[in-house]
């Protein structure tokens, strides 16, 4: 009889929602993501196994998804890490299935940003217990870096271009606009703007679930004019037969984000025809275990893939890189947690020099984090307010 695999056992899971320093203030359609002047809050995840730890981070973000900072503590705490103690960590499909035994998945993933926290860390922990990075872990590194697009949103046209001029400066050379913040003919025009200021650059859209599919169709047609890649999620996330309409008659590449919570969505997309850019997104899909399985899919599918995060720091983006260098995705990707929040908590990390991040080389996710740091930061998101 073959011995069964050994390693180390799942002994704890702590929480930390903490108070990043907000650099500038960013909007999506359905509301704001970032204040300037206002702590960011995010939720830092350790799990320890046998001595060794590992982080993850979760996101929350209600303008975007449903879960908030105190729902991701309490489903960690009272849902997600009763189910795993104890558990090897190695075992991360079995974590997986005990995750949706916890938070079954219903008509969403269930919990999708507090399980890709736990998910991310266990992946940071096995690659510290084996001293390489994930994608020595996984045997898949395809790219050493990965080119990171600079965000323009909310602005009025002319804020647009000061943005793009910024982003210039700063060396990114691709730029990702978001609409439908506004009326059609000012998405519009701000897309132009954007265009304008850099009139070689790879530019994409998101209108974050914004449109209809008539509006959607009218407003792609004018994008096609000015040249932009890809149209990212513009109908309602659940509204397939829209999308697959949209994209049998835009002149734009129909890319799906909110619609792709789970690799069987995309398989759905895939069986309807109705799907011409997947996009890859650690927190939206529960974690690295579920996006690897979307990734590998869309590549046998014959989908294109592109890269999007949620303004993680640098936990978040680590992973983000990780998972797009093993799938060399090789477009400009929306990872974009330094343009708009600081991580005083990571010491050696990733770096980033004009627009270009490198892959990081060491053990797990390459992020050194300062518990003392993470501890300083640390608010009590569950105190009752009056």
């Amino acid at each position: 009889m073959m011995p069964l695999l050994t390693g180390p056992v799942i002994d704890r899971v702590e929480t930390f929602a903490v108070a990043l320093p907000t650099r500038r203030s960013f909007g999506v359609s359905g509301g704001s993501v970032a204040v300037a002047g206002r702590p960011s809050i995010r939720v830092l995840v350790k799990v320890s196994a046998d001595g060794v730890h590992g982080w993850g981070e979760a996101t929350p973000i209600p303008a975007w998804t449903y879960e908030t900072a105190e729902s991701i503590v309490t489903t960690i705490d009272r849902y997600l890490a009763p189910a795993v103690l104890g558990r090897p960590a190695w075992n991360l499909d079995a974590v997986d299935t005990a995750f949706d035994r916890a938070v079954n998945r219903g008509f969403t993933i269930g919990a999708p940003l507090a399980k890709s926290a736990v998910d991310v860390a266990l992946h940071d922990l096995l690659g510290r217990t084996a001293g390489v990075p994930l994608g020595a872990l996984w045997g898949q590194r395809r790219s050493e870096t990965v080119e990171l697009g600079w965000i323009v949103s909310g602005q009025s046209p002319a804020e647009a271009g000061d943005s793009v001029a910024e982003g210039a400066d700063a060396g990114h050379r691709a730029f990702k606009v978001k609409i439908g913040l506004h009326d059609e003919d000012t998405d519009v025009a701000v897309v132009r703007a954007v265009r304008e200021r850099a009139p070689d650059a790879p530019v994409w859209v998101d209108a974050n679930q914004a449109y209809t599919a008539s509006t959607a169709l009218r407003v792609a047609r004018r994008l096609d004019e000015l040249g932009v890649t890809a149209f990212e999620q513009p109908l309602p996330a659940n509204d397939i037969a829209g999308l697959r309409r949209l994209r049998d008659a835009s002149p734009v590449p129909v890319a799906l984000d909110e619609s792709l919570r789970h690799p069987s969505d995309l398989a759905t997309f895939v069986r309807l025809d109705a799907v011409d850019v997947a996009i890859a997104k650690v927190q939206r899909s529960g974690g690295l275990t579920l996006s690897r399985r979307l990734c590998s899919l869309a590549e046998d599918s014959g989908v294109r893939l592109m890269g999007s995060g949620l303004t993680d720091s640098d936990l978040g983006l680590a992973a983000s890189l990780h998972l797009f260098a093993a799938y060399g995705i090789d477009s400009p990707v929306d990872l974009n947690g330094r343009q708009f929040i600081e991580s005083p908590y990571a010491g050696p990390t990733v770096r980033i020099e004009k627009g270009m991040a490198q892959v990081p080389d060491s053990p797990g996710l390459g992020v050194e984090v300062d518990e003392e740091v993470v501890r300083a930061l640390a608010v009590d998101v569950l105190e009752r307010r009056p």
